[in-house]
């Protein structure tokens, strides 16, 4: 069992996200010893798990449906994997939008590489938007989709 502070430090949030956490009712079966919260290895995994929903852009009262069909037990399974599914085309969205930018990102960076050491731009600005090394043209179609 863990003290809150324990596990603010192992999952690295504030205390007072934990605290809130808690009183949204995202730990129903949380042992407490003289009023103290206990925290065992369920309810760290279920941090981990909520911070993955938030971070993944579930709303709290959405994680909190989650946790409701987690107590419901094996009749939401359905619901839950759902849930993950939904969760996982989204953040590979995200991922696609990321890598989208670390393109244009890495474009630009060569392309003032090059305009540096050119002295200008009138190399790069004629070589655009199709006549590019092939590694940097695949950056910039993917930056410009």
């Amino acid at each position: 069992m863990y003290s809150i502070g324990r596990v603010s430090q192992m999952i690295n949030l504030p205390i007072s996200t934990v605290r809130y956490y808690d009183k949204e009712g995202l730990f129903p079966g949380i042992e407490r010893q003289s009023g103290i919260r206990k925290f065992s290895e369920k309810e760290i995994e279920a941090l981990r798990v909520i911070e993955c929903l938030k971070a993944s852009g579930l709303e709290i009262k959405d994680i909190k449906q989650f946790m409701q069909w987690v107590s419901e037990g094996a009749s939401t399974y359905e619901k839950r994997k759902a849930l993950f599914e939904a969760r996982k085309r989204a953040v590979e969205e995200e991922i696609a939008n990321l890598e989208k930018m670390l393109d244009m990102v890495k474009f630009k960076c060569w392309y003032y590489e090059t305009a540096i050491k050119d002295g200008d731009e009138s190399k790069i600005e004629k070589m655009l938007p199709d006549r590019l090394p092939p590694e940097i043209q695949k950056l910039y179609d993917n930056a410009h989709k």
